[in-house]
C-alpha cells in the first residue's frame, strides 16, 4: 500500500472541494444576502453549527473544532460557527440541535452521539431546509444531506489485519480480544465489521468481544481486566477499535501486572503516538483530521450558498466522500505523523518518552 500517494490523493481531494467552493462564491447569493436553510442560497453572514459528540476523545476540541472554524473563516470571513459538544448525551445534543434551528443556522455539521436518535435532528433539521452533513459517523436510518469520513470499515479491516501479519509474523499462539467502540455509534458498527474481516479468517481465535458503551476508555479497562483473569496468558494480541479503549486495554494489563500484548488503535492521538514510540501501543490509524475538518466546511459552505454537492460514492443513500487513512506503527510514525508535520517532536517526546524519539530519530 502507497501511504505517500493515499495521504496525497486525500489532500487532492479536498482541493478540488475547495476550489469549486471558492469558484462558486457569492454565485447562489440573494439581494439581501439571507438565506432560508441551504436552499436560498447566500452565505455571507450565515451561520453553520459545528456540533460534536463527546469528550472521551481529545481530537474534538483540538483538532477538530479549530480546524473547521479557521476553513470557514477563509472561505466564508463574515460567517460564524456556532459549536457544541454534547459530552456523549444524545438527548443533549438534540437540543444543541434545536437551538441551534432556533438561531437560524444555514447547515449543520454533525457527529452524533446515537446514530439512531441522530435521525430526529436530521428531520427536524430537513423540516426547516437547513442541509444536515453527517460527519465522521453515520445516520444510516434517514439519510443526511451528505456524509464526510474516512472509511470506517476500512479503518477496522486495517488495524486487524495489520495486528494479524505481526502475530503470524512473531509465530504467537493463542486468541485475540476486540475491544470495540459505542453499540450506539454506526461508525462503531462499520469498524467492527472490517475488524471481524480480517480476525474471522486469520487462524487466531476470537476469545471475546465487547462493544464499549460511550467509547469509555474506563469500561474498556473493566472488560479487558476481567478477560485478563479468565485467559490469561492465552490472550496473545487486542484489537481495540479507537485509541481510548486502547489505552484502556493497556491499562488493564499493567493493572494485573502481565505484559502488554500488541494492541491496536485508532484516531493517531498524541497520547498514543506516545504509546506506539514507547512500545505500548502496537498501532493506530492517522486519519489527518484537518482533511476532513477542510472538506466538512467546504461542502458546508456550499450548501450554504444553495448549491447541492454531489458526493464520490453513496453510504446509505447519502452523497459521501471517505478518505482513505494510514496504519502506524513504530517502523513508521517519524515518517507518517512527524516528518509530514502533522506532530511535532516537542509536544510528543517529553518525559519518559524522550528516549523512545531519540531511537526512532524524531527531533
Amino acid at each position: 500500500m502507497n501511504r505517500i500517494k493515499m495521504r496525497t490523493s486525500a489532500f487532492a481531494a479536498v482541493a478540488v472541494l475547495a476550489t469549486s467552493a471558492l469558484a462558486a462564491c457569492g454565485s447562489g447569493s440573494t439581494g439581501d444576502g439571507e438565506a432560508t436553510g441551504g436552499g436560498a442560497g447566500g452565505a455571507e453572514n450565515g451561520k453553520v453549527a459545528f456540533l460534536m459528540p463527546d469528550l472521551a476523545s481529545t481530537r474534538y476540541e483540538q483538532q477538530d473544532k479549530p480546524l473547521f472554524e479557521a476553513k470557514m473563516k477563509e472561505l466564508c470571513p463574515s460567517c460564524s460557527v456556532i459549536y457544541q459538544n454534547a459530552d456523549s448525551d444524545a438527548a443533549k445534543q438534540q437540543q444543541q440541535a434545536n437551538s441551534a434551528l432556533a438561531q437560524g443556522v444555514k447547515a449543520i455539521v454533525l457527529d452524533p452521539v446515537d446514530s439512531t436518535a441522530a435521525a430526529g435532528i436530521v428531520r427536524a433539521a430537513q423540516s426547516q431546509q437547513v442541509p444536515i452533513i453527517a460527519y465522521d459517523r453515520p445516520i444510516p436510518s434517514t439519510p443526511a444531506d451528505y456524509y464526510i469520513s474516512f472509511d470506517n470499515e476500512k479503518i477496522g479491516s486495517m488495524i486487524a489485519a495489520s495486528l494479524v501479519e505481526h502475530l503470524k509474523a512473531e509465530q504467537a499462539e493463542g486468541g485475540i480480544l476486540q475491544v470495540n467502540g459505542s453499540p450506539t455509534d454506526a461508525a462503531a458498527g462499520l469498524i467492527k465489521k472490517g475488524i471481524h474481516s480480517a480476525v474471522d479468517p486469520s487462524g487466531f481465535k476470537l476469545l471475546a468481544e465487547y462493544d464499549t458503551p460511550e467509547w469509555s476508555p474506563e469500561k474498556a479497562q473493566t472488560w479487558v481486566s476481567g478477560q485478563i483473569t479468565q485467559f490469561g496468558d492465552d490472550i496473545v494480541g487486542v484489537v481495540a477499535a479507537n485509541d481510548g479503549t486502547a489505552s484502556g486495554a493497556i491499562a488493564a494489563f499493567k493493572a494485573a501486572g502481565k505484559d502488554v500484548p500488541p494492541v491496536t488503535g485508532n484516531d493517531a492521538e498524541i497520547a498514543a503516538a506516545q504509546r506506539v514510540i514507547k512500545g505500548d501501543q502496537y498501532n493506530t490509524i492517522s486519519k489527518p483530521i484537518k482533511i476532513v475538518a477542510e472538506a466538512a466546511a467546504v461542502v458546508a459552505h456550499q450548501f450554504m450558498q444553495g448549491q447541492k454537492p454531489e458526493g464520490k460514492t453513496t453510504l446509505y443513500d447519502t452523497p459521501s466522500e471517505l478518505f482513505v487513512p494510514t496504519v502506524v506503527t513504530r517502523e513508521n510514525v517519524k515518517e507518517v505523523l512527524f516528518d509530514s508535520g502533522i506532530m511535532k517532536a516537542a509536544e510528543v517526546c517529553t518525559g519518559e518518552y524522550a528516549e523512545g524519539c531519540a531511537e526512532l530519530d524524531i527531533k
